[in-house]
């Protein structure tokens, strides 16, 4: 099992920070581009718990492929979880936390995964995979330092 883990503090309430990530359509937003982020079917207006979002996503080595996540442990306007029911990973847990600080919202995102394939998913994971996430999210620090500037 691995771990990624990246905080954040933006300019802006706990309260705009959650209307923001607790809308599934800004997903597209905050992905970069050439992973072709869609997801299938009617964009659900706001998250919640138990909630299934289904989406495609072009993943390096495996190409396209489908990915359902299951929204749990919803804590609204402070934290939700999303886990992979059917995906790239052989496991994906991804925390979501807000908390107010001076100044702002520190916003924590903690993701716990492990990779299928045996020694060759252990391989990738420092090849491939862990650049990769941390590309993406850079990408999203980056879009949402635009979305909530400084004052």
């Amino acid at each position: 099992m691995y771990r990624f883990f990246q905080k954040q503090t933006l300019s802006a309430s706990p309260e705009k920070v959650w209307d923001f990530i607790s809308l599934p359509g800004n997903l597209n937003e905050i992905t970069p581009k050439d992973m072709e982020f869609e997801i299938i079917g009617e964009v659900p207006e706001r998250i919640f718990a138990g909630q299934f979002i289904e989406y495609r996503v072009k993943v390096p080595l495996l190409g396209r492929t489908s990915w359902l996540t299951e929204i749990k442990y919803l804590d609204e306007g402070k934290s939700f979880v999303d886990e992979q029911r059917v995906g790239p990973y052989k496991l994906w847990v991804h925390r979501h936390s807000l908390e107010a600080v001076e100044g702002g919202t520190e916003m924590t995102d903690d993701i716990r995964y492990a990779l299928p394939f045996g020694v060759f998913g252990k391989l990738a994971n420092p090849l491939i995979v862990r650049g990769n996430l941390k590309r993406i999210f850079d990408f999203r620090r980056e879009v949402l330092s635009r979305t909530f500037p400084k004052s």
